[in-house]
């Protein structure tokens, strides 16, 4: 019994101090570790007043702070605390029930693959700007409302000419669903990631959190160097030939 109680103590603690590891990553790349050590020497002093020193009227008031701060952590960090579960949603381990349910929508999705790809292609050479998302297996409605509809055939000259530099609909995105582009001029959440390259503009940090928020495929092509980068997964791919790019939209 007692060796039995020594495991679970000490599985305890690695999941507990992995738990804390995880959440030390997710408060470092969203710009907010101070925030999180601030919250660790709080938990620790509750814990060494309350449970240790048994001081009951300092105690109380930890305890009531305890209370409130909970609920006041969820509304500050709920973007932090989506992507957490998101990320946990997106194992690999999960992957063969998201790929049965999303099956019938990844086989409509390979038709588009060439026309997105020869779009991003000549945009690239006419350093034309552009920011491509293309819908996975979660939902972008409230992405799409925050945009002009348009619900019109994936086409490569549609794309190009929404995105000509005088075009009214060249800002934001462009938001693709199966074989249709259902919405332009999209506004995207920015990434608070500071790991992102100080070259990488807004049109960047947008793939980027579109792509840490949900499955979806952001692919931006640069204005200032043509070049062609896709975000998926909270990861970029860079300077992406066809082939590259046919690949992940492929994927």
């Amino acid at each position: 019994m007692f060796i039995e109680f020594t495991i679970k103590d000490a599985v305890d603690i690695v999941l507990v101090a992995l738990l804390l590891y995880y959440f030390y990553k997710l408060m470092k790349e969203s710009g907010s570790l101070n925030v999180f050590l601030g919250i660790l020497v709080f938990l620790f002093s509750w814990v060494f007043v309350s449970k240790m020193l048994k001081m009951r009227l300092l105690g109380s008031i930890f305890d009531q702070l305890m209370s409130v701060g909970t609920l006041a952590l969820v509304v500050i960090f709920h973007d932090e605390i989506r992507s957490f579960f998101r990320n946990i949603g997106s194992h690999r381990r999960l992957g063969i029930f998201s790929k049965f349910f999303s099956r019938n929508r990844q086989t409509a999705d390979s038709a588009l693959a060439m026309p997105v790809v020869m779009a991003c292609m000549s945009m690239a050479q006419q350093k034309t700007g552009a920011l491509i998302v293309i819908e996975g297996g979660d939902t972008l409605d409230e992405i799409i409302k925050t945009g002009e509809s348009l619900n019109a055939s994936v086409n490569q000259r549609l794309l190009e000419s929404i995105f000509f530099k005088n075009a009214p609909l060249h800002d934001g995105a462009v938001v693709i669903r199966g074989n249709k582009i259902v919405a332009a001029q999209c506004i995207l959440p920015v990434s608070r990631n500071l790991n992102i390259p100080k070259k990488f503009g807004l049109r960047h940090r947008s793939a980027m959190g579109i792509s840490e928020n949900t499955d979806a495929i952001a692919i931006v092509v640069s204005e200032e160097t043509g070049s062609i980068t896709a975000a998926v997964n909270g990861k970029f791919s860079v300077n992406l030939d066809a082939r590259q790019l046919e690949e992940i939209l492929a994927k």
